[in-house]
């Protein structure tokens, strides 16, 4: 069972990195290097994981939907920050 949910997990990573991929491929407008995938990997694979962990760990309902919505929405925080520097931090994308 624990197998099943990390291929889960990397397979949704998968798909959802194959949609800068597939970008790439056809516009000229996205311009990802290695490092950016790996990166959003990385990141991906971490949220996926947290909120598997979360959504056994945890039997109270409501603090796993509002634990597992922040997460989501920091996830989205950081992606922006990275993708094009939201708030000016040193970490921000070009």
């Amino acid at each position: 069972m624990k197998r099943k949910r990390l291929l889960i997990i990397a397979g949704i990573v998968v798909l959802i990195l194959s949609i800068p991929m597939t970008l790439m491929l056809l516009e000229n407008n996205v311009d990802w290097e290695l490092a950016d995938f790996i990166l959003a990997g990385i990141v991906l694979f971490g949220v996926g994981m947290t909120i598997d962990y979360i959504s056994r760990k945890l039997a109270n309902h409501k603090y796993k939907t509002l634990i597992i919505i922040s997460i989501i929405i920091l996830l989205l925080l950081l992606w922006a920050e990275l993708g094009v520097g939201i708030f000016g931090s040193p970490i921000a994308g070009d």
